[in-house]
């Protein structure tokens, strides 16, 4: 629990933190680019999706990557279209496509997965779908302090999915990774309540760890390594209840700075 001091949990850093949901792979591999950055209040990365997809599905590349899905496929009748933005066309309720139709076609494309434009036009066509989990999970009410930090995971997370799932051949493609996404999104707000729970109990206060606590053999192990002064630090503000004020000071660098250092520090090696 002495980690929870420096060690708040930071959503903020979950597109980044690979260890932590696998969501760096997913993102690199289904939307290449600057798309899916952290979002605040004021960034709208669905409308960022959307232009770049405008973008990406109209290439050659996407071109390329559609002659692949119609070779897979040919009895969906794809060869009219142009590009892979069509196929997320056709995929629309207006689509001119049946219910049974675009459930086969959906199929194809977690088929063809391992093709990154394909896998990325996946997930665009299942961004409503995303966003409805994030609505059945309230984006995080009373856990997230901003709503689009659970997006932002829930897009992670979906294109994760369909890196891990690309090749898998599934009848109900769509509802069966929107019922993974779910599980997964609910397993990740129930970590961050609890890291919440820790942070408040800690944030009440800057009265020092115990001693005898098995992070301080933890923090000792660093001594001489690359991370020995962020250790140190880590050591100073829970065996010895600095402020992050003083450390800052004494560190010569800017507080806010050194929180996320700490946090980054305890989360890739003392949590």
């Amino acid at each position: 629990m002495c980690v929870g001091k420096c060690a708040r949990v930071c959503t903020l850093l979950v597109i980044r933190n690979v260890a932590r949901s696998g969501a760096l792979v997913g993102m690199k591999l289904c939307a290449p680019g600057p798309v899916l950055v952290t979002m605040t209040q004021h960034t709208d990365v669905l409308g960022q999706l959307r232009i770049e997809w405008d973008r990406k599905g109209r290439t050659n590349e996407a071109r390329a990557s559609l002659l692949v899905l119609i070779n897979h496929s040919p009895q969906l009748g794809l060869e009219t279209l142009g590009d892979l933005c069509d196929v997320v066309r056709v995929l629309e309720r207006g689509g001119g496509r049946s219910v049974l139709e675009r459930a086969a076609l959906i199929q194809a494309l977690l088929e063809c997965a391992r093709d990154q434009l394909i896998a990325r036009t996946l997930l665009q066509t299942m961004l409503p779908g995303v966003v409805s989990v994030c609505r059945q999970l309230r984006f995080g009410e009373g856990i997230i302090r901003d709503p689009s930090e659970t997006l932002t995971m829930a897009l992670g997370l979906a294109s994760e999915l369909i890196v891990d799932w690309a090749g898998q051949s599934r009848q109900y493609a769509a509802p069966d990774i929107l019922s993974a996404l779910r599980g997964r999104l609910r397993r990740w707000l129930l970590k961050e309540k609890a890291a919440l729970g820790a942070l408040s109990y800690f944030e009440q206060g800057d009265e020092p760890a115990t001693e005898d606590s098995p992070l301080l053999a933890r923090l000792g192990s660093f001594r001489g390594s690359q991370y020995e002064r962020i250790a140190r630090l880590t050591y100073e503000r829970v065996f010895e209840g600095r402020s992050l004020i003083e450390l800052a000071a004494t560190d010569h660098s800017a507080p806010g700075s050194l929180r996320a250092e700490l946090q980054h520090f305890a989360q890739r090696h003392l949590l």
